[in-house]
């Protein structure tokens, strides 16, 4: 028993599935816009499920494709592939039942979740590609993630719109500026090994500067979903808190002072998308 919960656990840290609540609210905020309300149990279910299965599919083959890199990078050495935790064969064998659970999700969603599905798990995958070549593949990840709301609606709504397109763009910059934040641990290392980023790019001061600029415009553009939803006080409070956190977030990293990066990177960004979430879920409950 010990050794099956113990590869569980070692699964779970390779997908980092603590990490589910940053983008997850996005998802169920979208669902309940397009529902208008709370959508049904079966609907949150395998939106649930599909978002589940897309992310650990994700950063299954991140780990797959990295893991030479990470076994070089003293912050990532650690991990699973590179200590042997876990076998390359049944990460991708992982990656491959996750991909299934993907497809089935999408499948009881809706006909047009199923079509477009190849079309998300492809940029979901290119991704993981993207930091040997450009330095842009913070907003690739930001427009992976920003899937979530976007597949939310559809599964919902069955049909496109674009009253959903700001809070898809604001996940999109809310993902790059705190990957951008992230970023700066990693850019010595990939200077030295020929990866691209925006800390290695830019440096560290222009680094923290973009971020604050993809946070603010984060934050403008889930100010315009309230106007496009005619959302109410209430939302517009809950997005008074959202620049509270975005504001301690920048607060307690500078050029000087890195070494609070992972608070601001689990703490605010967490809060971020649950506070969006809650805010939603109460204006439409009253």
């Amino acid at each position: 028993m010990a050794t099956t919960l113990d590869k569980i656990s070692a699964y779970l840290r390779m997908i980092k599935f603590s990490h589910s609540i940053f983008a997850l609210p996005f998802a169920f905020t979208a669902a309940v816009l397009a529902a208008n309300g709370l959508p049904s149990l079966r609907q949150g279910l395998w939106i649930a499920v599909a978002m589940i299965g897309a992310r650990s599919a994700a950063m299954g083959l991140n780990r797959v494709v990295d893991r030479k890199i990470d076994a070089l990078n003293p912050r990532t050495s650690a991990r699973e592939l590179p200590t042997g935790a876990i076998s390359v064969t049944d990460a991708k064998l992982f990656v491959a039942v996750s991909t299934v659970v993907f497809f089935v999700a999408a499948y009881m969603l809706n006909p047009l979740c199923l079509k477009l599905a190849p079309i998300a798990i492809g940029i979901i995958f290119f991704y993981s590609y993207t930091k040997r070549f450009t330095w842009v593949c913070h907003i690739v990840l930001g427009v992976a993630i920003a899937l979530a709301p976007l597949g939310a609606w559809l599964a919902i709504r069955g049909d496109f719109s674009y009253h959903i397109l700001p809070l898809v763009v604001a996940v999109i910059f809310w993902l790059a500026g705190f990957d951008t934040i992230y970023g700066l641990q990693d850019r010595d290392f990939d200077k030295s090994h020929g990866l691209y980023s925006i800390p290695q790019r830019f440096g560290v001061h222009t680094a923290l500067i973009i971020a604050r600029g993809f946070h603010v415009l984060s934050w403008m553009l889930l100010v315009l979903t309230g106007a496009v939803f005619d959302l109410g006080i209430v939302y517009y409070f809950g997005m008074g808190g959202v620049a509270l956190f975005f504001w301690y977030e920048h607060s307690i990293i500078s050029k000087d002072d890195l070494t609070r990066i992972n608070i601001a990177f689990f703490n605010a960004n967490g809060y971020v998308s649950l506070t969006v979430f809650a805010f939603v879920l109460l204006e439409k409950s009253l």
